[in-house]
């Protein structure tokens, strides 16, 4: 039984016709699929961490981020529009690395969405306590963070955390269609937000806050991107929701490269707004940079529509990342790489209702019971390296089905992609040892799995349609 064989595209797509999930969502509706998860933890809670490594400059790093996603998204409008199935890249390698590659990717996405729903839910958590506070109302400090993640205080479980990943988790689990018109809802909400600290911040400029642009020159750039590529995170997702669009061919390229142009303007826009106010160095110490740049110039009301935007954004970036965890799950189930269960669609809602609950609950778990830190180590490499197999995948589908209708096709190939895989390994090499370590881990216990029961459970190597 080879480890490389291959799903025949043909397959895929007919596979696709069967699913039986509805097919309801259009350009906009990807598009804001896109933006609710891109815009939440990264630009309102790590813009200052950014600041402090690159000063001014947190502009340039930002597009220096944007650029290396812009570079995948290309390759991923192309498999999306060609490949409309549920599942992303790990679809996508199946049809051209073959199946061991494909759980691999399968594995390693299931670690960035599932992680990144965690880490969010948390942010969110302590968003949501500082909005109350505005108001007078605490809660009890033990049920508000997980174990130790509060120095000098006794901290048992973080509700808030868990409850909004049940709430969200409901939402998918009844349809993605009553999803969807939720997260448009809460999307223009926050984009309005960051639109308004643009318009008012604008105004309270200093122009000398911006020098020295790089006060720690192109290492501190660079450090910067590599930390801000989390804010990127979430584009990707939007071609999970390949099944459920009613035209794919177009609207998928559509949603993919037009929610991440809107937020690459968005986050330099901020960034520039945020360090022309306040010196970088001062925001060593701030968790809430954005409503903290318009503090000290005494905007505290539009402050505290900040931290209502900070906690309606984290909202869709749960939202929809949770959605393309549980398909890239049903995608995998549905070719008997996990066990069929997963792939089970409810009768009325037309969902995976029992995989939605399961990720909710297992991930719910994580985001009460451990501290955001930890949680936030290991969502960027992941990402990386599915963002460097889908730029591989294309150069190799280019060579092996060049005559198959394509809606969209990634330019330049295949120095766009070349650069692509470039950009990506460049900004992993600037993670920590620690974070590769605990990255190769997780992989050996994917392959384990496969080795023990993917592998023997493969519709394609069982020669089932």
């Amino acid at each position: 039984m080879s480890l490389f064989r291959k799903k025949s595209i043909e397959h895929m797509l007919a596979g696709a016709q069967r699913a039986g999930l509805k097919k309801t969502l259009g350009a906009l509706d990807l598009t804001f699929l896109g933006v609710g998860a891109i815009i939440g933890t990264g630009i309102f809670v790590l813009t200052g961490t950014g600041a402090v490594q690159a000063g001014p400059a947190l502009m340039v790093s930002f597009i220096l981020a944007a650029i290396a996603c812009a570079l995948a998204a290309l390759a991923y409008a192309e498999f999306a529009s060609t490949i409309p199935v549920a599942g992303s890249i790990y679809t996508y390698s199946y049809a051209t690395l073959g199946e061991l590659a494909a759980w691999i990717i399968g594995w390693d996405l299931m670690l960035e969405y599932g992680l990144a729903t965690s880490a969010v839910s948390v942010g969110w958590s302590g968003y949501l306590q500082s909005l109350l506070s505005g108001f007078g109302i605490g809660l009890p400090t033990m049920l508000t963070a997980a174990p130790g993640a509060v120095p000098g205080h006794f901290t048992l479980f973080n509700l808030p955390a868990f409850l909004v990943m049940m709430v969200i988790t409901a939402l998918l689990s009844i349809g993605i269609k009553e999803s969807a018109r939720v997260n448009n809802v809460m999307v223009a909400i926050k984009v309005a937000v960051v639109l308004m600290v643009i318009g008012v911040g604008v105004f309270h400029v200093t122009p000398a806050n911006w020098h020295p642009f790089m006060p720690n020159g192109w290492d501190g750039v660079f450090g910067a991107a590599a930390v801000m590529f989390f804010a990127f995170i979430g584009f990707d997702s939007v071609s999970s929701a390949a099944e459920e669009v009613k035209n794919p061919k177009r609207d998928l390229p559509i949603g993919i490269i037009s929610s991440l142009a809107v937020c690459a303007v968005l986050y330099v826009a901020v960034a520039a707004v945020v360090t022309g106010i306040v010196p970088s160095a001062q925001f060593a110490s701030i968790s809430h940079p954005v409503s903290y740049a318009l503090q000290v110039v005494g905007q505290t009301w539009v402050a505290g529509f900040i931290d209502l935007g900070a906690v309606l954004g984290m909202l869709t970036v749960i939202l929809v990342m949770s959605y393309g965890q549980t398909r890239i799950i049903y995608a995998m189930s549905r070719d008997g790489l996990l066990p069929a269960r997963l792939s089970t669609v409810h009768p009325k809602f037309g969902t995976p209702f029992f995989t939605t609950w399961l990720v909710g609950l297992f991930f719910g778990l994580i985001g009460a019971l451990v501290p955001l830190n930890v949680l936030a180590e290991l969502i960027n490499i992941g990402t990386l390296a599915a963002f460097s197999m889908v730029s591989i995948a294309v150069l190799i589908l280019r060579r092996t089905h060049p005559d198959l209708p394509r809606a969209f096709r990634c330019p330049g190939v295949p120095v766009v992609p070349v650069l692509a895989v470039a950009a990506c390994l460049f900004l992993m090499l600037n993670l920590k040892a620690v974070t590769w370590i605990a990255f190769v881990v997780w992989l050996a216990l994917g392959l384990a799995i496969y080795f023990s029961y993917s592998r023997w459970h493969s519709k394609l190597g069982r020669g089932v349609e």
